[in-house]
């Protein structure tokens, strides 16, 4: 399909602006409706009291309309308002209008603005000073126009797209539901090696290891990090020695046991792995070697960032946020941690391994997900 064999139609022929005012009434409630941004659809917020809102009036909306936000338009705030959402209450911020369904099909609309380059062109007509305070005013929405294929072709475009979006949510769903269950699989294995497990200090069997380096000016060294909420590890682009300055650099090793200290409150502990080995950090990275007599970076990792884990690694971290959180090394040496036998661990790290191949392999249809909407968008568009 090609638009330029499509008519171009102003909005104004296919839209009428359609404002519904209500006075609000101190003690009645008003389920409140916004936009999300980047044609992700209608918000659908709690009822609140008339008394609690500073406005006098709102405005009501209806299943079917065409509605957008003013403030975040150049952002993608688009859409067609839902079943769910019919009889909800917006600001003036967001204009609504009646669709003139012997012209154009909703959801056409729907898709056509889902498009970054729709909205690109819309923020051109877009007047306002400063990013967030520029606004798309109703009159100029409706002096833009859009390339019009027929009511029947329309409906095929709308049936394909829909098709398609319909096949993504049904894959997230299962991806969702498998998380879940991989998720409940390992916590019951580890709660069966683990209930009845002595605790062991965790500097008896999980030393630390400092690999201090020479800094050669001239050198380049790639650094590491550590994402919070147990997400592995990131690799920072190389410094040269002579931009190194104060700070000392330590060798990572693959199968060192990681801790950002200044994040390790909120998960940020790691396995390395052998794409980060001979790869540098700073003092605020701790790497723990543990004895493989007696346990498993994997399954060591996976404690920390259990409830107990994460709840321990908070107690041993004082101050109130970020940065000023900082992990006592001693504390966290002398701290407990529970020890199954090597056996135990092994066979619980195997179900990890499974576990991460299955994640592996729905993050890949997950990425070729999110790229086949666009890819169709362009396609039909």
């Amino acid at each position: 399909m090609m638009m330029t064999r499509w008519p171009a139609v102003p909005l104004g022929d296919l839209l009428t602006l359609n404002l519904d005012p209500r006075m609000l009434e101190p003690d009645c409630r008003y389920p409140i409706a916004g936009v999300y941004g980047f044609g992700r659809g209608i918000i659908r917020r709690p009822a609140i009291l008339g008394q609690e809102i500073s406005a006098t009036q709102l405005f009501q909306i209806k299943s079917g309309q065409f509605i957008y936000s003013r403030l975040k338009s150049f952002e993608g705030a688009f859409a067609i308002v839902t079943e769910d959402a019919d009889g909800y209450f917006v600001s003036n911020e967001f204009p609504t209008f009646n669709v003139n369904s012997g012209r154009v099909v909703p959801g056409f609309l729907r898709w056509w603005f889902k498009r970054p380059i729709t909205w690109d062109l819309l923020a051109s007509e877009v007047r306002g000073i400063g990013a967030r305070r520029e606004r798309l005013h109703p009159d100029q929405l409706l002096q833009s126009k859009i390339p019009l294929p027929s009511l029947d072709e329309q409906h095929h475009i709308v049936a394909q797209l829909d098709g398609v979006e319909q096949q993504v949510e049904s894959r997230t769903r299962g991806a969702n539901e498998m998380e879940a269950e991989l998720g409940a699989t390992l916590m019951a294995g580890f709660q069966k090696i683990t209930t009845t497990a002595p605790r062991k200090r965790m500097g008896d069997i999980a030393p630390l290891v400092r690999r201090e380096i020479e800094i050669d000016p001239e050198a380049f060294y790639p650094e590491l990090g550590i994402r919070s909420f147990g997400k592995g590890t990131f690799h920072k682009p190389p410094v040269q020695g002579m931009n190194v300055g104060a700070r000392t650099l330590y060798r990572i090793r693959t199968g060192d046991l990681l801790f950002n200290i200044t994040f390790a409150w909120e998960g940020a502990v790691a396995v390395a792995k052998d794409h980060d080995n001979g790869r540098f950090a700073s003092h605020r990275f701790l790497s723990l070697v543990p004895n493989s007599d007696y346990a498993t970076a994997a399954f060591l990792r996976y404690y920390f960032l259990t409830p107990e884990g994460i709840a321990k690694l908070n107690s041993l971290s004082p101050g109130s946020a970020g940065r000023n959180r900082v992990l006592s090394l001693k504390k966290m040496l002398n701290m407990e941690v529970p020890l199954p036998s090597l056996d135990g661990q092994l066979w619980f790290d195997s179900l990890q391994d499974k576990a991460y191949n299955a994640r592996a392999r729905s993050a890949e249809v997950a990425a070729e997900l999110t790229h086949l909407l666009p890819a169709m968008l362009n396609q039909v568009f």
